[in-house]
């Protein structure tokens, strides 16, 4: 699994080992890379405004363009309007009269009179149009260069013209005419060539420059996105092999430790790093030894401390047993009569005797199971009738501490497989500490019921209370309460010992009890096919 993630981050990749191998510390590792990213974005943004200022400058050109090709096809039109005027005068039909209102035509020349006043109506509009002057855009050169020949032949236009009015309107006719007439045509005719060069070029340039621009974005956005790509792949490539790099070593490294917190020290972490991450992993490895080996001391100690308890207290109950058997001797008066002074001495003698033999036990019973030298001897047995033989064991001291007692053993308990002897020890140790500590009038109850494939047989009593930070504490060896320390009574060993008997059975064991509220409630399961 450790292996599998750690390829997972890519620190099988060469060039992630070869960053992990670079002989710098953890935080120059990572500002390169914030550098180098940041220079990315960076990047990506001159790129961006580069291309914004492209497309802001051509938009720029693009709005003077057009706004020249406005200006010179008003230029044409104004021309072109010009010029047919200046044909129908041309060509002496009299029929041109409706341009000027009249209802039949004049004597002589003066019927082409007020045909000359339009003509140079039409002019006048002209004049203006030709004189850059009045444009809101300074012509480039070469627009200058055609102005100033349009806005000569609108003077030669505009004399020849004057010329023609002044002859109409002395009423000459005919060929006196004809050479002003002609020069005003030559005039218009060249002026209206230039004007239509100038929109027609206009146009072009401003086609020229849409398609340009068009060209312009879709490469400009081609090379941004480009751009923007590789960037972010080599923002993803640098964040793997960093990852590789630094994130794999430390999740290496977690799961080290996790084994090494199950007592795993069979393995050492190899780290190619040479930062602060490898430093980390040769002080693992050196904590791993160090734990392997006082590990296996502190095991050596406690299998030499289990056997000598085993060997102490078998040693001890043989005497034990015959200071308890004469006392109980002389408390019947087997040899002599004794006094009261004498039975209350020997009364003390035996309580004192019975209570150091049963600590004598519980460290005995205590210290095989912690060597693991006790086995359990499973039968099929009536779990019911064991919880009955217990009751039947506190009953006394129950009645008299005015304490309750109660069964509540559900239709679905019945047979089951363990060694009753060892469970049987189980449950006089809770009910005993549970008639230990109820106050009197208080009650117990011995429950069991199957609940989720298990056999789950319960002790609640109506006593103090056990505090929440105390609930892990009192399954521990020589481990109690403020309460049962003040209580007076137990070594703390009926709890620590009936958690291991209990675990032998593949079961577990736990308290309830909430802050706030009287009584405690110890249970323990049983699996079903223990």
């Amino acid at each position: 699994m450790v292996r599998r993630r750690w390829a997972l981050v890519g620190i099988d990749n060469r060039l992630a080992r070869a960053v992990a191998r670079t002989p710098l510390t953890v935080r120059t590792k990572l500002l390169v890379a914030f550098l180098c990213i940041a220079a990315l974005l960076v990047l990506v943004g001159v790129l961006g405004l580069r291309f914004l200022g492209q497309s802001n400058g051509r938009v720029e050109r693009l709005g003077a363009l057009q706004l020249r090709a406005s200006t010179y096809q008003t230029l044409q039109t104004q021309a072109k309007e010009l010029r047919q005027l200046l044909a129908l005068r041309a060509g002496g039909q009299p029929g041109v009269a409706i341009l000027t209102g009249e209802k039949s035509p004049l004597p002589g020349g003066r019927t082409w009179f007020y045909v000359d006043k339009t003509i140079k109506f039409a002019l006048s509009e002209l004049g203006p149009s030709t004189n850059g002057v009045t444009y809101s855009f300074v012509p480039p050169p070469a627009d200058e260069r055609v102005l100033v020949r349009i806005r000569r032949d609108f003077r030669a236009f505009a004399s020849a013209l004057s010329e023609v009015e002044a002859l109409d309107g002395a009423g000459v006719t005919g060929e006196q005419s004809r050479p002003a007439l002609r020069a005003a045509i030559n005039a218009d005719n060249h002026l209206y060539t230039l004007a239509n060069e100038l929109a027609s070029r206009t146009d072009a340039q401003t086609a020229a420059l849409i398609t340009a621009n068009r060209r312009a974005y879709v490469s400009s956005r081609d090379l941004f996105v480009g751009v923007g790509a590789i960037s972010v792949a080599l923002a993803l490539g640098l964040g793997l092999v960093l990852s590789g790099s630094l994130v794999g070593p430390i999740q290496r490294t977690e799961a080290r430790l996790a084994e090494i917190a199950v007592g795993d020290f069979s393995e050492q972490l190899d780290l190619p790093n040479r930062d602060e991450l490898g430093s980390l992993g040769r002080n693992v490895n050196r904590m791993n030894d160090e734990l392997r080996r006082v590990y296996g001391e502190l095991e050596t100690a406690s299998r030499h401390k289990s056997e000598f308890l085993a060997n102490m207290s078998h040693e001890l109950r043989t005497p034990l047993n015959a200071i308890i058997g004469f006392s109980q001797v002389l408390r019947e008066r087997l040899f002599g009569e004794i006094n009261d002074k004498q039975e209350e001495y020997l009364d003390d003698i035996m309580s004192s005797g019975h209570h150091l033999l049963s600590l004598i036990n519980d460290v005995l019973d205590l210290s095989k199971v912690e060597a693991g030298q006790v086995g359990l001897e499973v039968t099929t047995f009536s779990l019911g009738e064991t919880l009955e033989r217990g009751v039947v064991m506190v009953r006394e001291r129950a009645t008299e501490n005015d304490v309750r007692l109660s069964v509540d053993i559900g239709g679905d308990v019945d047979l089951v497989d363990g060694d009753e002897r060892r469970l049987r020890q189980v449950v006089f140790n809770l009910l005993s500490n549970a008639v230990k500590f109820t106050p009197a009038g208080g009650s117990i109850t011995l429950a069991a019921a199957r609940v989720d494939g298990t056999v789950q047989v319960s002790v609640a009593d109506t006593g103090p209370g056990i505090a929440p930070e105390d609930f892990e504490r009192i399954f521990e060896e020589f481990q109690q309460t403020d309460v049962g320390t003040e209580h007076g009574e137990g070594t703390g060993l009926g709890l620590a010992l009936s958690k291991r008997l209990v675990e032998l059975h593949g079961g577990r064991i736990w308290v309830e009890s909430e802050p706030g509220r009287r009584g405690s409630r110890f249970v323990f399961t049983l699996p079903v096919d223990a």
